[in-house]
C-alpha cells in the first residue's frame, strides 16, 4: 500500500491499516455491510475525518444507491437535539435503527417449538421422576444440563446461529431456580412449610419461591453479560411476574388473603419491569457494538405492561371519575404504543378503551334496543379510526415523538 499509494497513508507513524494486503480486503469481490454507528465509531478511533463522514454516509445511504440496504422512515435528526454534554454525533447515533429479531420463517418455527418443548421439560412439565434421585442428584443434572446448554450456544454463536444459540441459553437460565431449590433442599434450607415439588413451582404462590426468583435474575444478568442473546430476557420477565405474585404473598402473611393488595403489588411490578425495558431500550439505541444493538427489552415490555395494564383493570372501583381515569390511562397506552413502536402498549390500551365504552353503551343502552346498534357503531368507529391512522401514521409519529421528554426520544426511532 505504500509503494502504490503513498501519499494515502501517513509515513509519521505506523497505523493499524499499513499492513493490510490487496488480497485481503481490497478485492472487488470483499462487501461488507454497515451502519452510521460504524461510521461514528470511526471518526471516534481518528480513521475518518468528522467534516467528512456525513457526506460519505449521505453518498452511501442515498436512495438508489447500489450501497443502500434497506430504507427506513426515522424521526427527523431536528427532533433529536443533542445536549451541550454531548458529542455532535449523539443525534445520529440515536437515530441509527436496532437491529431486529429473526424473521418468523419455518426453520425459526423449528427452532422455537423445540427449544420451547426442552424448556417446558425442564419447567412446566417437571415430573416427580427427577426427585426420586434426591437433592444432590437433582442438582448435578440440572447443573449438566446447564452447563452443557451454555457450550453448545457458545459454539452455535461461533458458527452465526444466533436463534438456537438463543434458545439453548435461555434453557440454560431456566435450570437456574431448578438447581438453587435442588441445593437448598440438599442442604436441608428448604423449610418444612415450603412446597415439597418442584413443579409447585410453576402452580402455586409462595413467598419461600423468592430466593429462586432472586438467583435467577442474578444468574441471567451474568449469563446476558456474557451471551448477549435478546431471548435469554424472557425467563427474567417470567420470574419478575412471578417474583410479583410471590412477594404479595410474603407481604400479607400476616394480614391474610387481599386481593385488591396483591393487585397493587402486580401493578407496582409492572411499572418498574416497563422503567427496567426503557433503560435497556435506551442503552441498546446508543450501544456502538452490533451485538449490543438488538432488542433486548421487547419481554420486559411485554411482561411489564401485561403486568401494569392486569393490575389496574382487574381493580374494583364503583366511582365514575376512577372509570374514567381508567379510560384516559388507556388512550395514553394506545399513543404510548404508537409513538414508541410497542404494539404490546397499544393493545393493552385498545381494550382498555373498548371496555370503558362498552361500560357506557350498556349503561346508557342497557335493556334497550338499541344496544347492539350502539356496539355496532362502535365497532366501525374504531375501524374508521384505523383506516385514518394508516393514512397518516408516519406524520402522526413524528408528532407524538415531538412530545416526549428529550431523553426518551430516541426510543421513537425504530417501528416494530
Amino acid at each position: 500500500m505504500k509503494k502504490d499509494n503513498p501519499d494515502t497513508v501517513s509515513m509519521e507513524e505506523p497505523t493499524r491499516w499499513e499492513d493490510t494486503h490487496a488480497e485481503d480486503v481490497f478485492l472487488p469481490s470483499v462487501r461488507v455491510q454497515l451502519g452510521w454507528h460504524d461510521i461514528e465509531a470511526a471518526v471516534e478511533a481518528g480513521a475518518v475525518v468528522p467534516s467528512e463522514a456525513h457526506a460519505l454516509w449521505a453518498t452511501w445511504a442515498m436512495p438508489g444507491s447500489p450501497t443502500r440496504v434497506a430504507a427506513s422512515k426515522p424521526v427527523p435528526a431536528a427532533d433529536f437535539e443533542p445536549t451541550e454534554t454531548e458529542s455532535p454525533w449523539a443525534a445520529q447515533r440515536a437515530l441509527a435503527p436496532v437491529a431486529s429479531g429473526p424473521r418468523f420463517s419455518f426453520t425459526n418455527t423449528l427452532y422455537y417449538f423445540g427449544g420451547m418443548l426442552a424448556i417446558g421439560a425442564m419447567t412446566l412439565f417437571m415430573t416427580l421422576g427427577w426427585e426420586l434421585l434426591g437433592a444432590w442428584g437433582v442438582l448435578a443434572l440440572a447443573l449438566g444440563y446447564l452447563v452443557g446448554a451454555l457450550l453448545v450456544a457458545g459454539n452455535l454463536m461461533k458458527k452465526g446461529l444466533h436463534t438456537p444459540a438463543g434458545i439453548l441459553a435461555t434453557l440454560a437460565v431456566c435450570l437456574v431456580p431448578l438447581a438453587v431449590w435442588a441445593l437448598q433442599k440438599g442442604l436441608g434450607a428448604w423449610p418444612d412449610t415450603g412446597a415439597d415439588s418442584y413443579r409447585d413451582y410453576h402452580r402455586y404462590v409462595h413467598w419461600r419461591w423468592v430466593t429462586l426468583e432472586l438467583a435467577t435474575l442474578a444468574a441471567a444478568v451474568v449469563m446476558l453479560w456474557r451471551y448477549k442473546l435478546p431471548f435469554m430476557v424472557m425467563p427474567v420477565a417470567v420470574t419478575l411476574w412471578y417474583m410479583s405474585m410471590d412477594v404479595a404473598r410474603f407481604l400479607m402473611q400476616t394480614n391474610g388473603f387481599d386481593w385488591q393488595f396483591r393487585l397493587d403489588v402486580t401493578l407496582v411490578f409492572g411499572l418498574f419491569t416497563c422503567a427496567v425495558a426503557v433503560w435497556v431500550d435506551l442503552r441498546t439505541r446508543r450501544a456502538l457494538l452490533p451485538e449490543d444493538r438488538q432488542d433486548f427489552a421487547f419481554w420486559l415490555y411485554l411482561f411489564g405492561a401485561i403486568m401494569f395494564w392486569a393490575g389496574m383493570s382487574l381493580k374494583n372501583s364503583d366511582a365514575e371519575v376512577s372509570k374514567f381515569i381508567y379510560a384516559l390511562i388507556n388512550v395514553g397506552l394506545v399513543f404510548l404504543g404508537a409513538t414508541i413502536g410497542r404494539r404490546v402498549f397499544t393493545v393493552l390500551g385498545a381494550l382498555g378503551v373498548a371496555g370503558y365504552l362498552g361500560y357506557l353503551s350498556h349503561r346508557v343502552f342497557e335493556d334497550s334496543l338499541l344496544f347492539p346498534f350502539a356496539l355496532t357503531l362502535l365497532g366501525l368507529a374504531v375501524v374508521g379510526l384505523g383506516i385514518w391512522w394508516q393514512k397518516h401514521e408516519a406524520g402522526l409519529r413524528i408528532r407524538l415523538a415531538s412530545w416526549l421528554p428529550a431523553a426518551l426520544r430516541p426510543l421513537a426511532n425504530s417501528y416494530r
